[in-house]
C-alpha cells in the first residue's frame, strides 16, 4: 500500500476514552486492519501532587481529556471502523468527514511519537552547521546529548572559540 498512515484526532465523551481506545483494538484485531489502523494512543502525563497533609501523591493524568489519538491510513472503510464505535463523537477537522491529520511536528511536540536521529559524528569531530544563523560555519564537536536532542559546538567567530548549542540534525561531519 503506497499511502502512509497519520495521525489522526477522534473526539469522544468525556470519560470514554480508554473504552473508545479498547474498542478500536479490538475492531482492529478482529478485522485484521493492523496495516491500516496501526496505533492508537491517549496522551499521559505523570502529575506530583502535594496535599495539604503534606503526603506526596503520583498519579497519570489525560492531557487532552476528550481526544483519542489513531494513527491511520485515511479511507472510507477505516473512516467508518472509528467513527462508529461508540463514545465516538466525530474527527477533529473542517469537518466531521474531513478529518485533518495532525502534522510531523504536533505529533513530536505531543510525544505520541519520537523522532529517532542517527548520530554519526562524535566528540571532536569537525562539522559543518546545516541550519539557523550560523549555517555553513565548522566547528568542532564539544558534548553530544542524545536524550536532549542537543549537541555542543565549538565555532570561531571573530577570532574567539565559542560554544553554540543545536539540536542533533542541525549538524552534519565535514567528509575529510
Amino acid at each position: 500500500m503506497a499511502e502512509t498512515a497519520k495521525w489522526y484526532v477522534v473526539h469522544t465523551y468525556s470519560g470514554y476514552e480508554n473504552t473508545v481506545k479498547a474498542t478500536i483494538e479490538k475492531t482492529v484485531e478482529s478485522r485484521q486492519l493492523q496495516d491500516v489502523i496501526q496505533a492508537i494512543s491517549i496522551p499521559m502525563e505523570t502529575v506530583t501532587e502535594i496535599t495539604d497533609s503534606g503526603v506526596t501523591k503520583t498519579y497519570d493524568r489525560k492531557v487532552f481529556p476528550g481526544y483519542v489519538l489513531v494513527k491511520m491510513v485515511y479511507s472510507d472503510d477505516t473512516w467508518h471502523v472509528v467513527r462508529d464505535v461508540r463514545g465516538v463523537t466525530g474527527f477533529v477537522g473542517t469537518s466531521s468527514n474531513d478529518p485533518t491529520p495532525l502534522t510531523d511536528e504536533e505529533v513530536y511536540a505531543m510525544g505520541v511519537e519520537k523522532k529517532e536521529i542517527i548520530v554519526n559524528y562524535e566528540v571532536g569531530d569537525t562539522v559543518r552547521i546545516l541550519d539557523g544563523p550560523l549555517s555553513s560555519f565548522t566547528g568542532v564537536v564539544e558534548s553530544i546529548e542524545v536524550e536532549k536532542n542537543a549537541v555542543s559546538v565549538v565555532v570561531s567567530m571573530f577570532g574567539r572559540e565559542t560554544p553554540v548549542e543545536f539540536e542533533l540534525d542541525q549538524i552534519e561531519v565535514v567528509s575529510q
